[in-house]
């Protein structure tokens, strides 16, 4: 159970806040409902309570933890498959896993496959989500902003490449 103020992270959302515990009213049920806040863009949702563990809902990862990804960046394969329906779905699965390390694979082989070819559209997007993902977690766990985070993200990416 979280508290209000937890910093958490959703798998596709990225890192955010729990701003408050709500009691609503919907479909002629009460639920409890975690509100989930964004300090990144703002978003808000309202997570309800008993789904969290279904949804992926876990604390963010520790500063710890963090710089160790930032440490295995540079050993992390960048190969994909070279089907590019395959390669979104392995993609998306690794965004859905929740795991700052699998987010980070993302990044990495997406950014190294742009730096050879241009990305598709999806591709591009997909590469914009996992990076926003990244971005709330390390800014959030490390008590930074946004533009260093980011900065540091493709730093140690072109590093590794």
């Amino acid at each position: 159970m979280y508290t209000v103020g937890d910093k958490v992270v959703h798998p596709m959302h990225g890192a955010g806040i729990i701003d408050s515990i709500v009691h609503e009213k919907i479909g002629g049920a009460y639920h409890d409902y975690y509100v989930f806040k964004m300090p990144m863009n703002g978003l808000v949702l309202k997570i309800p309570t008993q789904s969290m563990d279904m949804i992926g809902i876990r604390p963010i990862d520790s500063f710890e933890k963090i710089e160790a990804v930032f440490l295995m960046l540079p050993e992390m394969s960048s190969e994909m498959n070279s089907n590019w329906n395959q390669r979104y779905r392995e993609n998306l699965e690794r965004l859905k896993s929740g795991d700052l390390m699998e987010v980070a694979a993302v990044i990495k082989g997406l950014m190294c496959r742009e730096s050879r070819r241009s990305l598709s559209t999806v591709e591009r997007k997909m590469l914009y989500t996992a990076k926003q993902i990244m971005i709330s977690e390390v800014s959030l766990a490390e008590n930074t902003d946004y533009k260093s985070a980011e900065a540091r993200i493709n730093e140690a990416v072109k590093a590794s490449t």
